[in-house]
């Protein structure tokens, strides 16, 4: 299946690097990156958009091919990126969007519904959190303490090499169970998006350490029950950064909600579960709503399409 690479400028003068899958005249589907879209497998994106969904993943600012200043002191916050999906989902389509968020990406997400409710339709949350980065609250389970100490004693790459980014990238895949191999291929497609960038950039766009340094004042989770959209709670019973109990706290808080554990999934979403995780996401809307004007992508300063395997 064809996407097209293209960009999105919003209300406030924020560029977003974009990626469209499917028929831009069908429904929504507006996944948030973690920080990259490279985050959201290529394997989902094609199975919603061959159900008739018009799919568009996006880099967060400071991540990809989005305005990018300088990650270790972000001079926005995490309501901003909110207005950043928001305006997305405004400027590509006149019906609300179903938004998904996966890892940190689901922090946005979270925000982003409650902040924007008309802006979206449906919610799904993948590998994420009812709480900012940092300390968690008394009743969600942290970070595996094991798993944690592992990763930290890891020897950082030079972030400019591209071979020695994408063998970190698989050595700490290894360490909470995810598949090495497909960590290896997405940091080499992850450092080739941005080859030039500094260091902290290319580190950042790896790992999202921007997300450590920005402003997630005030909390949500208490505003959770607010929630009244169609919502699906995804999450790997095997994932050590985000436990499952974080996964079961989000579905439990938000009314109605769905919760889909993935018993063989750790941390990043397998190849695998796609198809599984797109009926579970159509079925939150079996239904389309119908569009009262054409749907164009944003006309992009460069727009190229590419070809994505499935």
């Amino acid at each position: 299946m064809h996407s097209t690479i293209a960009s999105f400028r919003t209300p406030d003068g924020v560029t977003l690097g974009v990626e469209h899958f499917g028929d831009g005249t069908a429904s929504l589907a507006l996944l948030v990156g973690s920080p990259t879209m490279l985050s959201w497998p290529d394997a989902l994106c094609v199975a919603l958009a061959r159900s008739r969904r018009h799919v568009v993943r996006y880099d967060l600012r400071d991540a990809g091919a989005s305005t990018t200043v300088d990650p270790t002191a972000p001079a926005y916050t995490l309501r901003d990126l909110a207005a950043d999906a928001a305006a997305l989902a405004r400027g590509l389509d006149d019906r609300p969007a179903h938004l998904a968020g996966i890892g940190v990406g689901g922090l946005v997400a979270q925000v982003a519904a409650l902040d924007h409710p008309d802006a979206f339709s449906a919610l799904t949350l993948i590998g994420t959190r009812p709480v900012a980065p940092g300390r968690v609250d008394r009743d969600l389970p942290d970070h595996d303490a094991a798993t944690m100490k592992r990763r930290v004693a890891l020897t950082m790459p030079d972030w400019s090499d591209r071979a020695a980014v994408a063998e970190f990238a698989a050595a700490r895949a290894e360490i909470v169970g995810d598949d090495p191999a497909a960590a290896r291929s997405t940091a080499e497609r992850i450092f080739d998006r941005t080859p030039r960038a500094a260091p902290a950039v290319q580190m950042a766009n790896q790992l999202g350490t921007g997300f450590a340094k920005l402003d997630c004042t005030p909390r949500w989770r208490e505003r959770l029950p607010e929630l009244a959209l169609p919502t699906l709670v995804v999450h790997g019973r095997r994932d050590t950064f985000f436990p499952v109990g974080n996964g079961e706290a989000l579905a439990r808080e938000i009314p109605a909600a769905r919760l889909l554990v993935l018993e063989q999934a750790a941390t990043a979403l397998p190849d695998e579960a796609a198809d599984r995780v797109a009926a579970a996401m159509l079925a939150l809307q079996p239904t389309a709503i119908a569009s009262t004007r054409p749907i164009h992508p944003p006309t992009p300063a460069r727009a190229q399409p590419r070809r994505t395997t499935s």
